[in-house]
């Protein structure tokens, strides 16, 4: 792509001028049009060092209402964002439904001078780039628009924009060691900056590589390309909608290898424990957990538990009996309720890239991110097109988490319509549980049948080779607990071997 940019063109101030003069205005015009329609905008700037992306983010910017916009600034991974996937401190940083989000540098250097500089592994570069695709398909599904502009310029040009930095005690800081040896292996870099391009050039969030020897070539060219991509954007966006909504294409074929698992109707829910037993189980397993919890520090394995289930199916009681085994200082519970509305404005995996564990921990999710397949669509708090498309972008999910050297469990507590209905009654009049039964748990019982459909539909299409689901038989929660903590047990062992 590099090859085809015309570094000789320029442009006379008074050209710059008349076509600025218009596109500046148009350009914090449409800002508000983008607040209004909800759009969130993702721009992100790459390119050689000494290219002048502070400087044209900062002539950008001038443009925008600043409440409206954060800008990023992506150096080396700290040693907490080192801990987790590569693209958790990304998925940090994507803006709520309105709003910009600016990136000078973003994951992109994780491909790219990562090869030079970090001896990056060709498996894990093959890897990272088809995270990244993912990455921006699933943003710009979710309408999110991705404009990524990466600035060119020669070597020769690059060494006299270094130089002059470094005569003057101003801005002598800003050229580093790092800088010069990129300049000298300047031919390695274009071609991987230049296969970078081409692998990551798709429909949905192309490049747009911008000569930059010129300034005013480039700012001309990076405003007309936002006027152009945020216009159409918020044009597009009541057609996109309501194709949205309209969606009657089912459920797309996963790419995934999935895993057969029975219909809720198929499970055996008589299956019991003896108390006696259920001691001696709880007490072994849990002082099992315990030492597996030191190993996975040790080696520094993360673990993801997912809890799905009926209401009263007895998810609380079941974490607590694993959460129990395990150092407080290694683990989290994290409930999920509905969605804030700062949640909802983004990308409903959001909420739980954010909560992830680092390297050696445990995170315990109390509901998951399989709300969108289950409540959201019963519920019509989505499009049909959104909960359809939801089962392959969860797996991806799962898939980058488990590539990432993360052990998932996932958990569906299966009860029946009777035994819940005494469980309810139960809550009902026992004032000490009370808290526990809301109006709301009534009105998901009248709406068994098409929840038992969707969370069939769940257990389908998203139990893979890598994240299985596991059936709970929970009429009886001592059988249940005892079931979770082994199944838990057996995949940290197989993990660590």
């Amino acid at each position: 792509m590099l090859e085809k940019v015309n570094l000789k063109k320029i442009m006379m101030k008074e050209e710059y001028k008349a076509i600025a003069g218009q596109l500046k205005p148009r350009l914090s015009a449409l800002q508000q049009q983008m607040k209004e329609a909800k759009v969130p905008v993702i721009i992100l700037f790459e390119g050689w060092s000494a290219a002048g992306k502070g400087s044209k983010i900062s002539d950008v910017i001038l443009n925008l209402d600043p409440r409206g916009f954060k800008v990023y600034s992506t150096v080396d991974p700290d040693e907490t964002e080192a801990r987790h996937p590569f693209l958790w401190r990304f998925w940090q940083k994507i803006p709520i439904a309105g709003e910009f989000s600016i990136f000078d540098r973003s994951w992109y250097q994780e491909v790219s001078t990562a090869q030079l500089e970090n001896a990056l592994p060709k498996k894990e570069l093959t890897r990272r780039i088809e995270e990244i695709n993912h990455f921006e398909r699933t943003l710009t599904d979710n309408g999110y628009l991705i404009i990524k502009f990466f600035l060119h310029i020669s070597q020769k040009e690059q060494k006299k924009r270094l130089s002059a930095l470094e005569e003057s005690k101003a801005t002598r800081w800003r050229v580093t060691k790092t800088d010069w040896k990129r300049n000298r292996r300047y031919d390695d870099l274009y071609q991987i900056y230049d296969q970078m391009l081409e692998q990551t050039d798709t429909p949905c969030a192309p490049w747009h590589v911008i000569a930059s020897e010129d300034r005013n070539v480039a700012m001309a060219d990076i405003y007309q390309t936002l006027v152009k991509e945020i216009g159409r954007a918020i044009a597009q966006r009541p057609e996109r909608d309501a194709q949205a909504a309209a969606y009657q294409g089912g459920i797309p074929a996963s790419r995934f290898q999935l895993v057969e698992t029975p219909k809720l109707c198929d499970i055996d829910l008589n299956r019991t424990l003896e108390p006696t037993t259920y001691k001696e189980e709880l007490k072994k397993c849990q002082a099992k957990l315990k030492k597996l919890h030191g190993l996975l520090y040790k080696e520094q394995i993360p673990v993801i538990v997912a809890y799905e289930g009926w209401d009263a199916a007895g998810k609380g009681g079941n974490i607590k009996r694993v959460a129990a085994a395990l150092d407080p200082r290694g683990y989290e519970v994290v409930p999920i309720a509905a969605p804030s509305k700062e949640e909802l404005g983004r990308h409903f995996l959001w909420r739980f890239w954010t909560r992830l564990p680092k390297r050696g921990h445990i995170t315990i999710f109390d509901r998951t991110w399989y709300g969108r397949v289950m409540v959201e669509r019963v519920e019509g708090f989505c499009t049909p097109a959104d909960w359809a498309r939801a089962y392959d972008e969860i797996n991806e999910f799962e898939k980058e988490l488990t590539d990432w050297g993360a052990v998932i469990v996932k958990f569906w507590l299966q009860i029946d319509k009777d035994e819940q209905l005494r469980r309810f009654e139960d809550r009902q009049n026992t004032p000490e549980k009370r808290w526990k039964i809301t109006d709301e748990d009534w009105r998901n019982r009248e709406k068994w049948d098409q929840h038992e459909a969707a969370v069939n539909d769940m257990l389908q299409f998203t139990s893979t080779d890598f994240a299985p689901w596991t059936v709970v038989e929970s009429n009886d929660k001592k059988f249940a607990r005892i079931k979770a903590l082994q199944t838990l047990i057996a995949a940290i062992e197989n993990r660590l071997k």
